[in-house]
């Protein structure tokens, strides 16, 4: 099993998480693999960040596959050192990460026209590996309805329309400036971006995938107490209607999902309900919580759902190396399932 979409935090970030520490997890919870996102803190979006992180796995002697993604801007320069990059040190820079939308993490947004500069800057050097993009069209976010006395609103506050509009945007762009690589929509969270992606697969010319979280299939706005604690479930992109949810779950068992990734991104709990501050001393209400623990879980909910041995490993392992490029062997162990107390935040307490 691989799970392709990890925050290991580490080096300024390390009160949150540590790439020894995640990848102890994964070891314990039957991972062949993990992929580390690249808004870190520093950002690995230079070969200097990208190589420290590397020397961090190294130094941890796990047993685990290690991967990490190069963050690109919209700087030119930048973008084809980062291509250089993944073609020196892949498989262990996996791919390229862009966040079209505002997140957490100091990348920042790439607007729509330095998007399709992007892509052109990926077809003019003949890049081929995987692009990633966090799709949330910034300008359909709509900040100010959240309110952290009332942590549902997070889900309003960023509406599905930013997710659908962007993705469409991202096969549009792609398509126009001819990439060559694998466009991959991460952990998307509504049926109509499932469905833009399935229909833009059909077609030629593009190569396309997206995953799903274990959160967008399981939980939904209405699981968020509209009290402190549910600032823990704030998450981007956020819990999605019932409906949303159940119709996820099902195109994930009619495979038009390709693989599932956690998201792992964990923060402590007093960044998750406002008692950190941030530079301006403003209340953190950070987005994002660990997902490593709750892996074994789903799947095991998953096989009560009869889902089949068959696509648990094309969903988990053979799907993401097909993808990639990658030849990971597969582990086989009996997933500790106790490991939720490793973090200080846990939304899954009740689906356990």
């Amino acid at each position: 099993m691989i799970d392709p979409h990890v925050h290991c935090r580490d080096e300024n970030l390390s009160h949150k998480e540590t790439i020894a520490h995640a990848l102890k997890v994964a070891e314990s919870i039957g991972l062949s693999a993990i992929f580390d996102m690249p808004n870190n803190f520093p950002v690995t979006m230079e070969r200097e960040n990208i190589e420290a992180r590397l020397k961090l796995a190294e130094e941890s002697h796990s047993p685990i596959f290690y991967g990490i993604y190069g963050g690109i801007t919209q700087d030119e320069r930048q973008v084809i050192e980062m291509v250089k990059v993944h073609r020196n040190f892949f498989p262990k820079v996996v791919g390229l990460k862009m966040f079209a939308g505002h997140s957490v993490g100091n990348l920042g947004i790439i607007y729509v026209a330095q998007q399709q500069r992007v892509y052109e800057i990926l077809a003019d050097e003949c890049f081929h590996g995987v692009l990633v993009v966090h799709c949330e069209k910034d300008e359909l976010l709509r900040p100010e309805l959240f309110d952290s006395q009332h942590p549902r609103t997070h889900s309003y506050a960023r509406p599905p329309i930013s997710e659908y509009v962007c993705v469409q945007e991202q096969i549009r762009m792609a398509r126009e400036a001819h990439f060559q690589g694998k466009l991959h929509i991460a952990h998307v969270s509504t049926p109509e971006s499932v469905g833009l992606v399935d229909s833009a697969r059909s077609r030629n010319g593009l190569q396309i995938s997206c995953g799903v979280t274990s959160h967008h299939c399981m939980l939904n706005y209405e699981d968020i107490p509209e009290s402190e604690e549910g600032l823990i479930y704030k998450v981007n992109p956020p819990l999605r209607s019932p409906e949303s949810r159940k119709k996820m779950f099902e195109l994930l068992r009619a495979g038009k999902i390709d693989w599932i990734e956690t998201d792992h991104a964990p923060h402590t709990l007093a960044e998750k309900i406002g008692q950190a501050k941030d530079a301006k001393d403003h209340p953190q209400y950070m987005s994002g919580f660990p997902g490593l623990p709750f892996y074994p879980h789903f799947l095991n909910y998953l096989r009560a759902e009869n889902f089949s041995e068959q696509q648990l490993k094309a969903l988990t392992h053979h799907n993401i190396c097909r993808i990639f490029g990658i030849d990971i062997p597969e582990r086989q162990v009996i997933p500790d399932l106790t490991l939720h107390s490793e973090y200080e935040v846990d939304v899954y307490t009740h689906l356990r």
